[in-house]
Parts: structure tokens; sequence; C-alpha cells
């Protein structure tokens, strides 16, 4: 386990590379408040979880082993991408720009968002793939696998959570600024959509590794 400043570096690049969890945080961060981002990064970060829960099993080969299995998953990330890129663009037409998003919400509203966080990074397969290929490289014979599992997909998850922070730290951010410029809504919501498109445009395009 040498390696863990080697491994810190590979997860703070995967982090800091634009996706469907980082532009979710953003738009939910700036339109919808710190609070319910938060519940939408503590779904992320579940769905991480089981990831690596799953790699550990063994169960992540599935995906290259079963062709089907692959697509399946795909196909369902592409929809829910291309569903949530949908009803961003049309919420910027039909809804009043930028609610308090400071005032109560139902709790309800709450597991909505962490549901949300859940379902975009569980029906990623490439964020599996990640897990399953990544954590093996950073474990040695010398000591049990098992709890080398459970201790690198600790720390992923942990780094996973600070990245998630930051994302929503800066949608909230990007809100208060953008409550100043209400004209620019329309044009943020548009951009959040068109990203979200264009991520399950090219998850679609994904080709299941060889």
């Amino acid at each position: 386990m040498s390696d863990i400043p080697l491994y810190f570096g590979a997860l703070m690049i995967a982090y800091l590379v634009p996706g469907a969890d980082m532009i979710l945080l953003l738009r939910t961060g700036s339109v919808e408040g710190s609070n319910r981002a938060l519940a939408t990064a503590a779904g992320l970060g579940v769905a991480r979880a089981l990831h690596v829960i799953l790699a550990a099993l063994g169960l992540a080969s599935l995906l290259v082993t079963s062709p089907w299995l692959f697509d399946l998953v795909r196909l369902a990330g592409t929809l829910y991408l291309l569903y949530l890129g949908v009803k961003i663009a049309l919420a910027a037409r039909t809804s009043p720009i930028l609610g308090d998003a400071s005032k109560r919400r139902p709790r309800k509203d709450y597991w909505q968002a962490f549901r949300t966080g859940f379902v975009t990074n569980a029906t990623n397969p490439k964020s599996l793939l990640f897990c399953s290929v990544l954590l093996p490289q950073f474990i040695t014979a010398r000591a049990q696998v098992t709890e080398q599992f459970m201790f690198l997909g600790v720390i992923l998850v942990m780094v996973g959570a600070l990245f998630d922070f930051f994302y929503c730290y800066s949608g909230t951010k990007i809100g208060c600024w953008i409550k100043q410029h209400p004209r620019l809504y329309t044009l943020q919501q548009s951009i959040f959509a068109t990203a979200l498109v264009a991520l399950a445009i090219r998850l679609a395009a994904t080709k299941k590794p060889a």
C-alpha cells in the first residue's frame, strides 16, 4: 500500500474531469440550494460505495463478460441523463426565476435529490468499471485483499465527497451570482441541460471494454 499518494492523485484527476456528477451538483446547488445539493451528493456517495462493493465481489467483471448487461446499464444511464437534461431545459422556461432556495423544503424533496444523485452514478457503467480497474492496481499480495479493498474504497468515497462538497459550494455561489443577473438564468440552465445531453450521447457511444 506504498502507492497511496499515487492512488490519491488518480482519484483527484478522475474527480476533476467534468462529468454528470459534477454538472448535476453545480446545477442543483445553483438553482435549488446547498441543502438539496448535499442530498444529491449523498446519493452519489452511496452509489460509489455500491460500485466499490460490486468491484470487490468481482461482479463488475460481468459488465465486461456480458455484453447485454453492459448495454442494459449503459442504456439506462443514457436515458436517465437525457431525462434530466430535458427536464432542466423545460424548467428553465416554465419555472419562476430562482425561487427562494433557503425556504424550508418538504422531506420528500431531499429524498428526490438523493435518488437523483444515486441513479445518476449507479447507472453509469464507466463508474463501476473505473472501480474494478483502478482498485486492483493498488492491491498487494502481502495483505488481506478484502481489507485493502475496503480501505481503498473508503478513500475513494471520502475523496469523492470532498470534491462533491466543493461542487455544491461552487454551485451555490453561482446561484447567488445569477440572482444578481437574473437574465442569465435561462442561459445557465440551457448550458447545464446541453452538458447533460452531451454526456448522455457520449455514454450511449461508449463501447464495452475488450
